[in-house]
């Protein structure tokens, strides 16, 4: 057996499968090598660092995270800052603290569930839907007029 792929059909210049005709082959000299006048594959080289938001940008990804954890919980705000933190301090800080805030509002949740037997839990459970939608609300028109909220009750489990 060896270790060249076969030469397709009707290739004159011996190129093997998924090259282009006068490259080297993996046993040639050159291989591996760029050659001149090609320009790097998409994908390949340093990372780059995270290009900056314009300032309308992280007014709408900040709004948006917030009305996501109003629909979705603590999801929308963790790949809001996982994948927006980055990107500018606005975006950063909103995102941050919406997590914050979704992830108070989930332990109020597990508390409420585990007390429901006793009927207290029940109203927990609702006291801390309602605060959700409220004070995301009032979070995402804050984040439309480009200004910093910090959300009431909150623990905070990420630092600035």
């Amino acid at each position: 057996m060896t270790d060249t792929p076969p030469a397709q059909p009707n290739d004159p210049q011996g190129a093997g499968w998924g090259q282009q005709p006068g490259q080297p082959g993996p046993q040639q000299p050159g291989w591996g090598q760029q050659q001149p006048g090609q320009g790097q594959q998409p994908g390949y080289g340093a990372p780059q660092a995270p290009q900056q938001m314009r300032p309308e940008d992280e007014k709408l990804w900040a709004t948006l995270v917030h009305v996501g954890g109003i629909l979705l919980s603590f999801v929308a705000p963790l790949v809001g800052y996982l994948v927006l933190k980055d990107r500018g301090p606005f975006v950063r800080e909103h995102t941050r603290v919406a997590l914050n805030f979704q992830l108070t509002m989930l332990i109020a949740y597990l508390v409420g569930g585990a007390t429901s037997w006793l009927g207290i839990g029940v109203l927990i459970t609702l006291a801390a839907g309602i605060v959700v939608i409220v004070f995301g609300i009032i979070a995402a028109l804050a984040a439309n007029r480009g200004e910093y909220y910090k959300y009431p009750l909150t623990i905070e489990f990420i630092k600035a």
